[in-house]
């Protein structure tokens, strides 16, 4: 199992930097939109109605972000909780917490790209 995460380290380090961009550049953006913008009446009426939400996301663009804003923050939260579990209980105890994590995040993520598609 320890060779087969080896070999999947640049697929995950992919991932996990493609989780980190999402997370620090995409996500604060909607966060600051939906959670400040709507309450504080700075969004036009109408745009959090459910038809606007409905029509973005089944544009093939905004499935494709909605999916990044699911599942790539999964890949980054797997891999830092990995390095957490490898400070706290050492490197011994990486090979099963690392692989349970990565089955998360990979179960997540098909679930995404299910939950996405049948939008």
């Amino acid at each position: 199992m320890k060779t087969l995460l080896l070999r999947l380290e640049p697929v995950i380090w992919l991932l996990f930097g493609a989780g980190i961009m999402v997370g620090t550049i995409l996500l604060p953006g909607y966060l600051l939109t939906v959670a400040l913008g709507g309450p504080l009446g700075l969004l036009p009426e109408g745009a959090r109605s459910y038809e606007r939400a409905l029509a973005i996301a089944s544009n093939p663009l905004g499935r494709l972000v909605l999916l990044a804003l699911i599942a790539l923050p999964l890949w980054k939260g797997a891999h830092h909780v990995r390095a957490l579990a490898a400070d706290f209980f050492g490197p011994g105890a990486d090979v099963v917490v690392g692989s349970l994590l990565y089955a998360i995040a990979a179960v997540g993520s098909v679930a995404a790209i299910l939950a996405v598609a049948a939008i």
